[in-house]
C-alpha cells in the first residue's frame, strides 16, 4: 500500500474502525495493530498511537492506564461524541457504497443537473 493511498484514503478508514472497536468495549493499541492487520492495513506504532492520541485530543475517546502483566497499557473507549460521529460517519459510508460500489447513484444525480450534449 503506497503511502500517499494511506494518506490520502485508508487513514479514514482506520479511524473509523477504531472508534467501531473502541465503541464495544475498550480497545488498545497492540490489539488494534493485530485487528487492522486481519483486514489488510498495515499500521505501524508511529502511525497508530498518533491517531488514538488526536482522537481522544478531539474528544471522539477517552482513556485509562491499567497494569497487565506487570506492564501499564493504555485502553480507549469511545465518549458520546466518538460514537456520534461513528454514527454520523456510517451514514456517509453507506451512501458512498451505494453510489460507488453499487454503481447506484443518488437522484437528482450531478448527471441530471447537466443539460444533454
Amino acid at each position: 500500500m503506497s503511502d500517499l493511498l494511506t494518506r490520502m484514503f485508508y487513514g479514514g478508514f482506520v479511524r473509523m474502525h477504531i472508534l467501531y472497536h473502541a465503541v464495544k468495549e475498550p480497545i488498545f493499541g497492540a490489539e488494534m495493530m493485530e485487528e487492522l492487520a486481519r483486514h489488510g492495513y498495515d499500521v505501524s506504532p508511529g502511525t497508530l498511537y498518533p491517531m488514538l492520541q488526536k482522537l481522544e485530543e478531539v474528544g471522539y475517546l477517552t482513556s485509562h492506564a491499567k497494569v497487565v502483566a506487570g506492564k501499564t497499557r493504555k485502553y480507549y473507549r469511545a465518549t458520546p461524541e466518538g460514537a456520534a460521529a461513528l454514527e454520523a460517519t456510517k451514514v456517509k459510508l453507506r451512501e458512498l457504497v451505494k453510489e460507488v460500489v453499487k454503481d447506484e447513484p443518488p437522484r437528482p444525480s450531478i448527471r441530471s443537473e447537466r443539460p444533454e450534449s
